[in-house]
């Protein structure tokens, strides 16, 4: 039997706050026992299932493939421990490997001296069987490994993603501090965005930056694999990797991408080279031709008659001073949704709710995300349908 077909613990790893729409996803494409942890959910499945959900998963960042547990009180436990495991029909013995670690055992200070007996095992473990032994080093181009090391448990996976999953590969221009993809993905969810492109709903995303939040919108309103943008994950550099059946899921997912969407997506910027980059990336994603692009203050943004959402990523203030010369900014960010946006849903992703109550209005949800280390919201607002105040 490959390795490919045989069962095992699939960890999807994700930042705090992610779990959640992670798991709706994951259930979403037939794994259906799962559990959440505060950063990840674990399922059952094989490494063609991983496959599949490298290829899907808007919100994770890797897709583990548990190889084993290993009773690990110190270091030689682990090394005498991994060196049983059969190295010689999971990895190249002419290949490339990295390896990363996360640690807590008290006979161990660093995690790299932990991840340096796992390649020590697995190198002399494919000396012995074949005579040969791979390379290894930190590039996560080609085959990972990854060890998670807890007291005297130490759990051993195969990282099939390799580069993080959120490295879509269309942001290839940013700018400023740009939202990371999956948190990107996670904002738009937490709106039932996908639901509401599919009823022909509106998207508008002001202050657009590189454009991550519209470009998302759009791969979901388009119903497009995120996955289909990379040309390399981590499985593809493991024994009894079969390309034809990667080509078959990509095939099967192009299949169901819709060619447009019926409503708008609204992407804008008061800087022109955020517009560019927006477009460039947009273009890299394969979406330019769904999203409209106006270089313009956000309050000056042309709302379509809804229904639709429009969601924001300020600045938070986070240095000194900041905050005061910021207070305007969402005061006029409520303002906006006041006159422009009746009939829409707002959203402001903030990590600073003493400058969200400078907005003014009653939020119906503050839900609750990670950005980084930074405890942030996504401030919910229903602006109810009415006369649209017109602009002069």
């Amino acid at each position: 039997m490959s390795i490919f077909e045989k069962e095992s613990t699939i960890l999807a790893t994700c930042p705090k706050g992610l779990p959640p729409h992670l798991n709706r996803e994951m259930q979403a494409l037939g794994m259906d026992q799962t559990k959440e942890l505060f950063n990840g959910v674990l399922a059952s499945g094989t490494l063609a299932d991983c496959m599949r959900l490298n290829l899907h998963l808007f919100t994770a960042h890797r897709v583990l493939w548990e190889l084993g547990e290993i009773k690990a009180p110190d270091a030689d436990r682990l090394y005498s421990g991994l060196l049983a495991l059969p190295w010689e029909d999971i990895l190249d013995p002419d290949g490339y490997f990295s390896v990363s670690a996360a640690v807590t055992n008290e006979t161990v200070n660093d995690t790299r001296f932990a991840a340096v007996r796992v390649k020590d095992a697995v190198v002399d473990r494919l000396r012995k069987k074949t005579g040969r032994r791979p390379n290894s080093g930190p590039d996560k181009s080609r085959a990972c490994l990854h060890l998670h090391w807890l007291d005297d448990s130490a759990v051993i996976y195969l990282d099939t993603t390799g580069e993080p999953l959120p490295k879509r590969g269309y942001r290839r221009r940013p700018h400023r501090a740009p939202m990371q993809e999956s948190l990107a993905a996670a904002c738009l969810m937490a709106a039932h965005w996908p639901k509401k492109a599919a009823e022909g709903q509106h998207f508008v995303a002001p202050m657009c930056g590189s454009g991550t939040l519209a470009i998302e919108a759009a791969l979901m309103g388009l119903n497009r694999a995120p996955g289909i943008l990379r040309d390399n994950f981590g499985f593809m550099h493991l024994t009894g990797y079969d390309p034809d059946a990667w080509q078959t899921l990509r095939d099967e997912a192009s299949k169901v991408r819709a060619k447009g969407i019926e409503g708008s997506i609204i992407a804008t910027d008061h800087d022109p080279e955020a517009i560019e980059a927006a477009r460039h990336n947009a273009r890299a994603a394969g979406v330019e031709h769904v999203i409209e692009f106006d270089v313009c203050d956000f309050s000056e943004t042309d709302v379509p008659e809804g229904p639709g959402l429009v969601m924001l990523n300020p600045e938070y203030g986070r240095r000194l001073g900041d905050e005061k010369a910021l207070e305007p900014v969402y005061s006029a960010i409520g303002d906006f949704f006041k006159q422009s946006c009746r009939g829409y849903w707002g959203y402001i992703f903030t990590g600073n709710l003493v400058l969200a109550k400078k907005v003014g209005l009653r939020t119906t949800r503050r839900i609750p995300f990670f950005n980084a280390k930074i405890e942030c919201r996504l401030l919910e607002y229903e602006m109810y349908s009415g006369t649209r105040k017109q602009r002069t």
